[in-house]
């Protein structure tokens, strides 16, 4: 099935931009709760105002909170912003750390994020379980878990850790343009042969490819 997905999905990419470890840590801390484009709209004057983790712990509140204002509950992400930079001026030298016990110790940051950092800023393996992922990984019958961290696990015994951050990927790419959580498009899905749930969504092919979206949510 993955490699079905990856066939359908060559480009398949974090959709967030960024273009270090920090600017990726931020921008996915950020991105809760709101899109992806809204985040990358917002995030080069962010970037321009508060390019490191000195600069933005000594940043003016009030100025964060107007530039992260279009992100929706941007006092609290203010606040995450804040204190995720602090710490990693104090504990880390101002530096992202790669490795996952490191990370979840910062504030505001949890497995999938630190999965995110670690696989698409240091390229090291790791899944990321946002909804997406855990929605198909119980459709396609690969866990009953609904947890993210026991599905994180359950999923990471089936596949090689060399495949873990693309997988992320293929699942999450796949969730947004065909596997709605909603009505998925089961007659124009890639991998409708091998899914015990297909039927869950319109199963003929024209009905379908209409609710096919060529990329992510807005």
């Amino acid at each position: 099935m993955d490699r079905i997905l990856a066939e359908t999905y060559p480009d398949a990419a974090a959709e967030l931009d960024f273009t270090n470890a920090f600017e990726c840590l931020v921008v996915t801390v950020v991105s809760a709760q709101t899109t992806d484009r809204r985040v990358n709209a917002a995030s080069p004057a962010l970037f321009a105002a508060y390019p490191t983790p000195q600069a933005m712990a000594a940043a003016p509140r009030e100025h964060l909170e107007q530039l992260l204002g279009p992100l929706g509950f941007f006092r609290a992400k203010t606040d995450s912003l804040l204190k995720l930079s602090q710490a990693l001026v104090e504990s880390y030298d101002g530096e992202v750390p790669a490795r996952l016990d490191d990370l979840v110790k910062l504030p505001g940051v949890g497995r999938k994020t630190a999965n995110v950092v670690l696989g698409n800023a240091f390229g090291l393996p790791g899944i990321t379980v946002d909804t997406h992922f855990g929605r198909l990984a119980r459709r396609f019958g690969w866990t009953e878990e609904t947890d993210p961290v026991k599905v994180e696990h359950a999923v990471a015994a089936l596949f090689p850790k060399r495949d873990w951050t693309m997988l992320s990927h293929h699942l999450i790419w796949h969730g947004r343009r065909r596997c709605h959580a909603k009505k998925p498009a089961c007659g124009a899905c890639p991998i409708a042969k091998l899914c015990p749930s297909f039927g869950a969504g319109p199963t003929d092919p024209i009905e379908a490819e209409k609710l096919v979206t060529t990329q992510g949510p807005a």
